[in-house]
């Protein structure tokens, strides 16, 4: 019974993602489609926070730093009740309420302004640090693209988490294979060895497997940063758009998205 709630409610979440991107025209469905399960295991599996603790000292905090995937999020704090799923038809439009990028003063549950790439774990870093500082519980989970990987910014913050201890700090990277133009832009092919050489407990799980991320989002090494390594397909739940870099960009057009409904709705 619960495997069929999370294959459902993933599904809605997609749904919802593929009726924004319809209405709007904008782009990255294939960037939100890779990471529902991974959203749904955080928000519904493994973080304390909830609309009414978002004061709390001690909540979990998630920062989306590929915050081109926002719709993603959205979705996900609406189904979560952070904010009226109504407003989920205000997405990227004029007179809109939501973003196409992530504004933590414009909507409710979002903890970091993010968009340009390589800034959110840095943030993560340091916000991980003052809980530390000031002796409060909770954890930072920071969600960051195969590609955002190649950002400096990244690997600066991934060195000092490490030499500090910080392990009240978690990484995810949703390791699609594509990046922006593709898949060679930078060979990222040995991510988890970097990680594990930098000093960070290493987890390499089905980034769609629910059950495999929350158990790699339970582990980790006392003193040691946690990352998961989630292998996810740009697109994944529509056929035409599985692997597809042109998804990274592309938005659906009227034909496309009723056929993408009927295969969610088959699923």
């Amino acid at each position: 019974m619960h495997e069929k709630k999370m294959n459902d409610t993933c599904k809605e979440l997609r749904k919802s993602v593929l009726d924004m991107m319809h209405y709007s025209k904008s782009s990255h469905i294939g960037s939100c489609f890779s990471i529902i399960e991974i959203l749904y295991t955080l928000y519904f599996e493994i973080l304390n926070t909830r609309p009414a603790n978002l004061n709390d000292p001690n909540r979990d905090i998630f920062i989306l730093s590929k915050a081109h995937a926002s719709a993603a999020l959205y979705a996900t704090l609406a189904f979560k009740g952070f904010f009226p799923r109504g407003w989920l038809k205000r997405y990227y439009i004029d007179d809109g309420i939501l973003p196409g990028h992530l504004d933590r003063d414009a909507v409710p549950g979002v903890e970091c302004s993010c968009g340009s790439l390589g800034h959110g774990l840095p943030i993560g870093l340091g916000m991980a640090i003052a809980k530390k500082t000031k002796n409060a519980s909770g954890k930072v989970f920071v969600l960051l693209g195969d590609g955002e990987c190649n950002e400096g910014s990244v690997w600066e913050a991934v060195m000092f988490a490490s030499t500090r201890k910080i392990d009240n700090l978690v990484a995810i990277i949703d390791f699609n294979h594509l990046q922006g133009m593709g898949a060679d832009v930078i060979d990222q092919a040995n991510l988890s060895e970097r990680f594990s050489a930098f000093g960070w407990h290493t987890e390499v799980v089905d980034g769609h497997s629910i059950e495999a991320l929350s158990g790699a989002l339970l582990s980790g090494s006392p003193g040691k940063p946690l990352v998961i390594i989630a292998n996810t397909v740009k697109g994944k739940g529509i056929s035409f758009m599985e692997g597809k870099l042109e998804w990274h960009y592309k938005s659906p057009n009227d034909q496309e998205y009723e056929q993408a409904l009927r295969e969610l709705e088959k699923s």
